[in-house]
């Protein structure tokens, strides 16, 4: 692969990506073979470049006819070998039965020049109807797909694992939603698309060889180096757990609701996986509920640790059989807590500016969550305008405190809070610097997302553009658009997602 005329690392034209499919390795039950539905008209609203880099793709190709021929679904590159695939799952706690790939069709892997790269299968979201769609039309609209699209990346600039987003290609194509809304199809890029759902979907049709043909497949394709583990099944559910937990505390760290943790929706790699209706918290509320849909609140943000927890103990479930007993598997399991608590500990000291841990910390962040939420103060903002204040001049911390309605709970705070920093000897400089580089300065607040909607909407693509260019580098100060950081206005609190955004 890497020939003279293709160097290591070199780009790569579109024509030259080299496809493969291992899914469609699998027996013939665990998919369908299809094209993806053409999109008529297609044009291309946003790309990723910094997407397209991780399959080294040429950025000359990146507005090319093929590049939007290709992924809108309207061509095939040479080579791969789309497919829809099935899974089952849990959704809100109810077992749902089958499901499966019901608008999305697996192009394969593209395979990266460089060999350490390693390989990231491309999805296209919104590509048609398949057999799992169940009584869906197959499509995506324009609106979900700018959103997708733009968390993906979000997250990655984060640093917390994603899925990624190539691509958004639109359409004039109209489908019914609440109400007409134009179509669109969004490239997703993962190592796997194998959910938690995936292994349940044989365990209980029990189909016990195709369950182990699965966690094979597995442990070949994304875990390699458990296979000469003792019981190679059990490290594999153990790593999974523990990845899920250090997820989900990195979510909680930057105040992310998944919205839908249905187990259909987590990944076995731990990355955010199926952007629907997320949110960032804003004013602070543990019980807050992204998803409007979500009557129950059972995905609400102080449900997240113990709903990905639920998870794991599903996907569990679905495993015993192949790990060989309940006390192996639950010995797995029993990752989550630790995993969960020592990742918490070490960003909630992190967003603190804390450099090492002590036996009073755990206290401190409870009684700061205590009065963000009893002011509601938002979670970003805080955290952001923390790393300002001066260990010897509590006269400067205005900025922080003027974010409480009751001040009084600040100032009673921050006293506790400097005398923790100045038995460490924190020094103002330094401290500023680390807790930026840990809490952003831009998040995918619900508005920002739904101002570019509107834009796009009416075919004016450059607060997608704008948005990216900001979420890249969310711990960088851009002066000119310093709004995007502040406040969000008062007509955001009227905004609602749900399970069809």
């Amino acid at each position: 692969m890497n020939s003279p005329e293709n160097p290591l690392g070199a780009h790569v034209l579109l024509n030259q990506l080299e496809w493969k499919n291992s899914f469609a390795s699998l027996p013939s039950e665990f998919y369908t073979k299809l094209s993806p539905t053409p999109l008529p008209d297609p044009y291309l609203v946003s790309v990723s470049r910094k997407a397209a880099e991780l399959i080294r793709l040429n950025p000359s190709e990146l507005s090319s006819g093929s590049f939007v021929s290709i992924f809108s679904g309207n061509a095939v590159p040479l080579g791969a070998d789309p497919l829809a695939a099935v899974y089952s799952g849990h959704q809100f706690g109810v077992w749902a039965g089958q499901l499966g790939d019901g608008r999305a069709v697996l192009l394969g892997e593209a395979l990266a020049p460089s060999e350490s790269s390693g390989t990231l299968e491309l999805q296209l979201k919104g590509a048609g109807k398949t057999p799992y769609s169940r009584m869906g039309d197959g499509r995506a609209v324009l609106r979900s797909s700018i959103r997708e699209f733009l968390c993906s990346e979000a997250m990655a600039g984060l640093g917390i694992p994603t899925s990624r987003a190539l691509c958004i290609v639109g359409s004039d194509k109209r489908v019914l939603r609440e109400m007409p809304e134009t179509s669109a199809v969004v490239t997703r890029m993962a190592p796997s698309f194998v959910r938690f759902g995936s292994f349940e979907h044989w365990f209980y049709n029990d189909k016990p060889a195709e369950l182990k043909q699965l966690a094979d497949y597995v442990l070949e394709k994304s875990y390699p180096e458990l296979r000469e583990s003792a019981n190679p099944y059990q490290a594999l559910l153990r790593e999974i757990t523990h990845l899920t937990a250090e997820l989900v505390a990195q979510w909680q760290a930057v105040g992310f609701m998944h919205g839908v943790l249905n187990t259909d929706n987590m990944s076995i790699l731990g990355q955010t996986l199926d952007y629907g209706p997320f949110g960032f918290m804003e004013a602070y509320d543990p019980a807050h509920i992204c998803n409007h849909t979500d009557q129950q609140g059972r995905y609400s943000y102080r449900m997240q640790p113990r709903i990905g927890e639920w998870n794991c103990y599903a996907l569990g479930q679905a495993m015993v059989s192949l790990i060989g007993s309940v006390e192996d598997t639950q010995e797995a399991l029993a990752v989550y807590t630790p995993s969960f608590d020592s990742k918490m500990s070490a960003l909630w000291n992190a967003k603190l500016g804390f450099q090492v841990s002590d036996s009073s910390d755990a206290e401190l962040v409870e009684s700061l969550l205590t009065i963000l939420a009893r002011s509601r103060v938002d979670f970003s903002l805080f955290f952001r305008r923390l790393s300002s204040i001066k260990l010897d001049n509590p006269s400067l911390d205005n900025a922080v405190r003027d974010l409480f309605l009751d001040r009084a709970s600040f100032d009673a705070w921050a006293i506790n809070y400097r005398q923790r920093l100045k038995r460490e000897s924190s020094i103002d400089a330094e401290r500023k610097v680390a807790m930026d580089k840990v809490n952003p300065n831009y998040v995918l607040r619900n508005y920002l997302a739904q101002v570019a909607i509107e834009k796009a909407q009416e075919k004016d693509f450059s607060e997608i553009e704008k948005l990216l260019t900001l979420l890249e580098n969310p711990f960088d100060e851009h002066p000119d658009y310093q709004s995007y950081a502040e406040l969000p206005p008062d007509w955001a609190a009227d905004i609602e997602v749900s399970c069809s955004s």
